[in-house]
């Protein structure tokens, strides 16, 4: 046999065996890969920024979000097409756990909605203190009100509040769907002078480039909590079980409890999230 040849065979199993041992290697330790659906809220106050380098150092994984809303995420998750959840939409969190589709829900933070407008308030909101009683406003004067009509948390929430006062908004001249993320809502919001509403941690983060106030806030309806939710890999077997754990179990331990705690106070002078992981 020529030498050549001798060294193409001897290179064939030294390849050939390089990838049998990375295929054993991650059947053992699992992929190093992790998908993670998340809120456009999220991704837009920057948390998750200043998180995910932390746990992919310590942790040795790979983070790939997804920034959606929090129906968006569920929906993906229900096709087992992410390993991981971080969402806001506590009903329908609920119900993808019940119908088997998550496991391991757990509370991360908590911040609120407040509802943002243009600084000469036509509706008159900023005399209220309860949600409900602003959007009546809003729709006795027939003021422009921006929605982010994606399904999201957040829109979850603002139909909720119509729903209490007995209003469906769909089709009115003064409602405006844009079918996008939070930040990309207050913008049109601005530049239309219309009210929306927002979760406080985008608002804030984004206040320096927008010409809105917080009209109304404290309201104790608008709470907004958000979960983390591994994906059932008892239902979806190629989802990322070790790596969704772990997630999880990073999210919610003291070191990074208390980066939630601090983040934004020293930028915007007021808490974005306030830690939730030992909230019952």
């Amino acid at each position: 046999m020529k030498f050549g040849n001798v060294v193409k065979i001897l290179l064939y199993c030294y390849i050939l065996g390089i990838l049998l041992w990375f295929e054993t290697s991650e059947a053992k330790t699992g992929p190093k890969s992790i998908l993670l659906a998340t809120t456009t809220s999220l991704r837009d106050s920057g948390l998750l920024d200043l998180l995910i380098p932390i746990f992919e150092k310590k942790r040795g994984y790979f983070v790939k979000t997804i920034a959606v809303g929090s129906g968006q995420a569920m929906a993906m998750g229900m096709k087992g097409e992410v390993d991981v959840l971080l969402v806001h939409s506590p009903d329908a969190e609920k119900k993808f756990i019940s119908e088997g589709y998550g496991i391991n829900r757990k509370i991360v933070m908590y911040n609120d909605f407040v509802i943002v407008g243009p600084f000469e308030d036509p509706a008159k909101t900023k005399e209220v203190k309860l949600a409900s009683e602003a959007f009546k406003r809003i729709a006795m004067t027939g003021a422009l009100f921006l929605s982010r009509s994606d399904h999201s948390g957040t829109h979850i929430k603002e139909m909720e509040i119509w729903k209490s006062i007995s209003m469906n908004p769909e089709g009115k001249k003064w409602y405006h769907e844009t079918g996008l993320g939070m930040g990309e809502t207050l913008h049109v919001s601005d530049e239309k002078r219309g009210y929306t509403l927002s979760d406080r941690g985008t608002y804030l983060a984004l206040k320096k480039s927008l010409g809105l106030e917080i009209l109304v806030q404290g309201d104790p309806n608008l709470l907004n909590v958000y979960h983390i939710i591994e994906v059932n890999p008892a239902r979806w077997p190629k989802v990322n079980e070790a790596g969704a754990k772990a997630f999880v179990e990073f999210m919610i331990s003291m070191e990074v409890q208390q980066l939630i705690k601090t983040f934004g106070l020293n930028q915007y002078g007021s808490f974005l999230f306030l830690p939730g992981a030992e909230r019952k």
